[in-house]
């Protein structure tokens, strides 16, 4: 029994925004809306998902591998050894309906500053892709990997990340889609002794957005860095959940969540949760969301949790804001004889730069600026505030 597992054996305290994990589908009831974990989410939008469809179409893979890294495919099954069990229907559903899962393995000992990509492209918004992903880092190796989603598709994945001992793991996930793609994932990462895990989801394309993001640990030491920028155009919905489940002494969890939104309609949710379970004595957590509305007409929601089943913490803490441009900041540069459309171009530079930063992917960092000066240059039918 890993450390994980005896830590929750010992303390059953589940929390009330993150359901048992299970990989019957019978014990994940289908969402009506009404329940906690839904409320936020437009159900009619996800457009038949959570029927569960048959269907074996895939989205197109292309990857960039440095030497050492190896990919392969197992069946379903199998996986289920390694897989870290989903904790709500869409995940449950991509294991149960996509038959396998691809598997990347990152060796004990390997370090590279090249990244691993991996691009996924789907060709039409009506295709229906289920899909399973498992992630191994080895002992003490060090990593970056990118996973970048373009083009149309109603797209469910489960993922599981187990990172080593002693492993560095940097991941970004981008979620670029055509505006008719449907998209829900859940990223769950175990977190080896003293290893460290930065997971950063940046979500711009896309009618909706769902992604879920987890972590546990297995030991104490353990790190993991939680960053996402999202950007909200007229009629998206894009939704950020996470979970951080506090199950080894001396953890640490930060998470750092940044959006803006712009047009009618436009709908952003974030909702942050952290358990700290009895044995997780001499924790330290944090977790925080910015909100920067650009337009009238959009709605951002912002809900974060902190649950404690113990008092021997370092620290524990979260703050969230979601508010409209920084008239200070307007009146500053626009005295210094900048007009009003670039100042606040400027402002909404400045607001994402230092998360921007943190990411510490060059050629990431060098094209989230790049989409975020092209999401501005948008034009919105929103009155500007």
């Amino acid at each position: 029994m890993t450390a994980v597992a005896e830590a929750l054996e010992l303390n059953r305290v589940e929390s009330h925004l993150n359901p048992p994990a299970s990989y019957d589908l019978a014990d994940h009831p289908t969402p009506t809306g009404r329940e906690e974990t839904w409320r936020f989410t437009p159900l009619k939008r996800l457009r038949g998902i959570l029927d569960g469809e048959e269907s074996d179409a895939e989205l197109s893979w292309e990857t960039t591998l440095p030497d050492g890294i190896t990919t392969s495919v197992l069946a379903s099954a199998d996986a289920r050894a390694e897989h870290l069990p989903p904790n709500e229907l869409p995940a449950a559903l991509a294991v149960e309906r996509s038959g396998a899962c691809r598997v990347i393995d990152v060796p004990a000992d390997w370090s590279s500053d090249e990244p691993i990509l991996v691009r996924l492209h789907g060709d039409h918004a009506d295709t229906l892709v289920w899909s399973q992903l498992l992630v191994r880092v080895g002992h003490h190796a060090r990593a970056t990997l990118v996973l970048e989603h373009t083009g149309s598709a109603r797209y469910c994945v489960c993922t599981s990340v187990v990172v080593g001992d002693g492993a560095d793991l940097t991941m970004v996930t981008i979620q670029d889609w055509d505006d008719d793609a449907v998209h829900l994932g859940r990223d769950a990462i175990r977190v080896g002794r003293d290893a460290a895990v930065k997971h950063a989801a940046l979500s711009f394309g896309g009618d909706l957005v769902r992604m879920h993001t987890n972590v546990d640990y297995d030991g104490p030491g353990g790190s993991a860095e939680l960053l996402g920028l999202y950007f909200a155009d007229e009629g998206q919905h894009i939704e950020h959940r996470l979970f951080a489940d506090h199950t080894a002494p001396r953890t640490r969890s930060h998470v750092s969540y940044k959006g803006a939104l712009q047009g009618q309609g436009a709908h952003t949710v974030w909702v942050g949760n952290v358990l700290i379970r009895k044995v997780a004595e001499g924790i330290d957590t944090f977790e925080e969301n910015r909100n920067l509305v650009l337009t009238d007409g959009c709605q951002a929601d912002s809900i974060p949790n902190l649950e404690i089943e113990t008092g021997e913490i370092e620290g524990a803490g979260h703050a969230s804001a979601t508010g409209r441009f920084d008239d200070e900041q307007l009146f500053y540069l626009r005295s210094r004889g900048i007009d009003e459309k670039e100042a606040r171009r400027l402002v909404v530079h400045g607001f994402f730069n230092d998360l921007i930063r943190k990411i510490g992917v060059p050629a990431i960092e060098e094209r989230l600026v790049r989409i975020v000066e092209a999401e501005l240059s948008k034009n919105v039918s929103g009155k500007v505030l």
